[in-house]
């Protein structure tokens, strides 16, 4: 019996992710200098679920660093647990229409900020990345 084939992106080299980790350190140290609370959730080894900042590097060949807002607990699982039982998207419950705003409000002003401070950045697909933020390197 053979053992099954998941077709994985393929990552980037480690010289590559080196510079994606030294970006995302960058990141990290600016946001926090900004005053928001700021953790890698990709160095935790577990889903996060702290409010606040997420920075993570995607390790695959079209990935990089992303930043994403995380909610409190709260808010966010009561959004998600009426989400899953299925809404009407043109009449959303207010608090899934709340966590929402939050969201498309802390993605305008991590994409300020960022830029901001210096740093390349992008709206990435909403479809494949939601509210997150792409880091795409420094400003010359």
């Amino acid at each position: 019996m053979s053992e099954p084939v998941f077709d994985m992106h393929p990552t980037a080299t480690p010289e590559v992710i080196a510079e994606r980790q030294a970006l995302a350190e960058r990141v990290c140290r600016e946001l926090h200098r900004a005053g928001l609370p700021v953790h890698r959730g990709d160095l935790s080894g577990g889903p996060h679920s702290r409010p606040g900042v997420d920075v993570h590097v995607a390790p695959f060949i079209e990935g990089g660093v992303y930043v994403d807002w995380s909610t409190d607990a709260e808010l966010r699982d009561a959004a998600l647990n009426l989400f899953a039982q299925g809404i009407d998207y043109s009449n959303p419950p207010p608090i899934v229409s709340h966590h929402n705003t939050v969201l498309q409000h802390m993605q305008s002003a991590l994409l300020g900020i960022l830029t901001s401070a210096g740093f390349e950045v992008e709206e990435p697909d909403r479809h494949g990345h939601g509210s997150m933020v792409h880091v795409t390197g420094l400003r010359s």
